[in-house]
């Protein structure tokens, strides 16, 4: 605990820095400098005021043991035991908070994404899921008041979805919908069943923050944009004009496809987004993997057998597997009320950050 505390007396004084640089008129007048100053004060202020707290409770502590020896008599020794173990109490969970505002933080996590889904094994029968996949994404964003727009889209034409692209702005949406990238696997009778058999079919998730421009710079030299006309369910055209873009960039051989506008500006626009934030999820994996030879959370293959989750309609259950957790609430996991799935998964994620630490 003594490096703990001189750590968050180092992080203190340094918030007071920044402080006194925030009031400088000349610091004041420089705006950029000042928004990079306030977003770390920001930051810092949490964790400084966590500590304050701490030291208050320590001073308390030391207070009360002095009553012990100054000759009390028993209702005094009563009264001090009672409030010692009080505050031996808020001290321990205020070391755990204090741990947890120091783990290292995912400079992503405060960004908006690019969520991707896409019908794995079991054909039109995940197509239907990956289009419920999507509602219930789109239901959770907006019960936080985040903004979400179809970048991508394509269809069959009974209601399924074969692969959407998502673009939800809001703060923090990558931190709540990280652990959301992998297999999903569902298990239910489809509609087409006449013999009531149940079937399994997966549908891949994937979470990119989305990238600043700053972040990654693309040569438009390694960009081959092509044109065409964009098709509806079924191949027919629902353009007459050529506003579809396909974007590939060469050096990745990444390809991105949308046509959902009738505008191409507004195409080429959202395919730069997607084509931006999957060159940095790659740039980010490759960094990761030098550190780990394997990711904790991956897409996969889309293979019945690679799953993170598993919704089964008979019994009305969600199990997440990772963390071992199984809730009978399906209708409203469905519905976008995902909250007690998402804290389950970052209570693991820091505890398991906490490990690593210690």
């Amino acid at each position: 605990m003594l490096q703990l505390l001189e750590r968050l007396k180092t992080i203190e004084q340094r918030s007071s820095e920044i402080g006194l640089q925030m009031s400088d008129m000349a610091v004041i007048s420089d705006r950029p400098r000042f928004q990079r100053l306030a977003k770390a004060h920001a930051e810092l202020e949490p964790v400084v005021d966590a500590f304050q707290r701490y030291c208050k409770l320590l001073r308390s502590q030391e207070e009360t043991k002095a009553l012990l020896h100054d000759g009390a008599d028993d209702d005094v020794r009563e009264l001090a035991d009672a409030e010692l173990e009080e505050l031996a109490i808020k001290l321990e969970k205020l070391e755990e908070e204090l741990k947890l505002l120091l783990l290292p933080r995912d400079p992503a996590d405060e960004k908006s994404i690019i969520l991707e889904v896409r019908a794995g094994a079991g054909g039109g029968e995940a197509a239907l899921f990956a289009a419920e996949l999507v509602r219930m994404y789109t239901r959770y964003a907006e019960l936080h008041g985040w903004r979400v727009e179809v970048l991508s889209a394509s269809q069959t034409g009974v209601g399924g979805v074969k692969e959407a692209i998502l673009g939800v702005e809001g703060r923090g949406a990558y931190s709540r919908l990280k652990f959301e990238s992998g297999v999903h696997r569902v298990q239910r009778v489809p509609v087409t069943e006449s013999s009531g058999r149940i079937h399994t079919s997966t549908v891949t998730v994937a979470v990119l923050p989305e990238a600043e421009d700053v972040e990654v710079q693309i040569d438009p030299k390694d960009l081959r944009i092509d044109v065409f006309r964009s098709t509806g369910p079924g191949g027919q055209s629902v353009n007459t004009t050529d506003s579809a873009v396909r974007i590939t960039h060469l050096p990745t051989g990444m390809v991105v496809t949308c046509q959902d506008e009738k505008s191409q500006h507004k195409n080429r626009a959202k395919a730069l987004k997607v084509l931006r934030a999957r060159l940095l999820e790659a740039a980010t994996a490759e960094q990761a993997a030098e550190i780990s030879q394997t990711r904790r959370l991956q897409v996969g293959t889309g293979d019945r057998s690679e799953r993170i989750r598993t919704y089964n309609f008979p019994q009305g259950r969600v199990t997440d597997h990772r963390i071992g957790i199984t809730l009978y609430s399906l209708p409203r996991i469905l519905e976008g009320e995902l909250e007690e799935l998402i804290d389950t998964l970052v209570i693991n994620d820091q505890a398991e950050r906490l490990k690593a630490l210690v």
